[in-house]
């Protein structure tokens, strides 16, 4: 059985409203959300940042994130909301996952939750950056009465490509570029390899050995454990098909956000998700990339909270 969720709190959670500092053992003030706590669920530490008061704001990142991944959101998105960033499981700084140990959806959204339900914070607006958004997605599915709204950066739903014949062959192409040859790098044992096949597969260029040693580092060692994870998870249990028809039976307000320099086939999956939901709203983000929401972060925050405001 799944013990029941534990809150343990590294600071006073009460002190972390907007404007309001907190302070340390040598008396200097750290600002609202700078403390992480952590909470267990589902047998399991995840660690968070909270913010603010009001309706919550649970972001949800990506792949190669964390809870810091939405640093430039918190304060501003503080102003007016309750927001909430954690570290999905296996993301640091919670436990990594084991040499052999899998990483299927179910376990995120399980974890998700968990997370609202102990923090009381459903129902909640779910702000998620690739990965995070498809997880927020399925959530909304799952659970809609968990979900206000909805606000979806780039979600990796590839079956929703195979439509058409221009969809379904950048699909496979994508899956044979980028993510074929870093999981057969982990598989052959190399965190290395494997991280560098996928930024460079993601980036289309060789990009992955020209980032600083200290953000090489980072990756190998503190995120590709998490990838390798998801590559030798059954894809059709990490990357769960989603039906148009079931997406578009979707009630809550949902926000659909681009940018401008990011890969083709997030723009076509963007398409088929603005089909699917019938014209529910949708940004793009000039001079951003696949990280729209650090790429661009003021034209995002404007965007996301004007949209957040309408869907209150």
């Amino acid at each position: 059985m799944i013990a029941s969720p534990r809150v343990r709190a590294l600071a006073f959670t009460s002190l972390l409203s907007f404007g309001v500092s907190v302070g340390d053992a040598t008396g200097q003030t750290k600002p609202c959300g700078a403390e992480i706590q952590r909470i267990e669920v589902n047998d399991t530490t995840l660690h968070y940042l909270e913010c603010g008061s009001g309706e919550p704001i649970v972001f949800v990142h990506g792949g190669l994130g964390d809870l810091h991944t939405f640093e430039p959101q918190i304060q501003a998105f503080a102003a007016n909301f309750r927001v909430i960033a954690y570290s999905r499981r296996f993301s640091p700084p919670n436990a990594p996952p084991g040499s052999t140990e899998l990483n299927p959806m179910s376990i995120h959204l399980a974890d998700l939750r968990a997370l609202m339900k102990e923090l009381k914070a459903s129902p909640a607006h779910l702000v998620g950056s690739s990965y995070g958004a498809y997880i927020a997605l399925a959530l909304a599915l799952e659970q809609p009465g968990l979900v206000r709204s909805l606000v979806l950066g780039e979600p990796p739903i590839l079956n929703l490509l195979a439509r058409t014949s221009i969809g379904d062959a950048l699909r496979r192409s994508f899956i044979g570029r980028v993510i074929e040859p870093s999981r057969k790098a982990f598989a052959a044992g190399s965190l290395e390899d494997g991280m560098r096949q996928f930024q460079d597969g993601i980036c289309g260029t060789k990009c992955f050995d020209t980032l600083p040693l200290s953000r090489r580092t980072e990756l190998v060692e503190k995120l590709a454990p998490e990838l390798r994870a998801e590559w030798m998870t059954e894809p059709s249990a990490y990357m769960p098909p989603l039906a148009c028809q079931n997406i578009g039976r979707l009630k809550c307000p949902t926000l659909l956000v681009t940018g401008e320099r990011s890969p083709a086939i997030f723009f076509l999956v963007t398409a088929e998700l603005e089909r699917c939901l019938e014209g529910e709203s949708q940004v793009m983000v000039p001079e951003a990339g696949h990280g729209i929401h650090a790429d661009n972060a003021a034209f995002y925050n404007e965007a996301v909270l004007a949209f957040l405001q309408r869907a209150r």
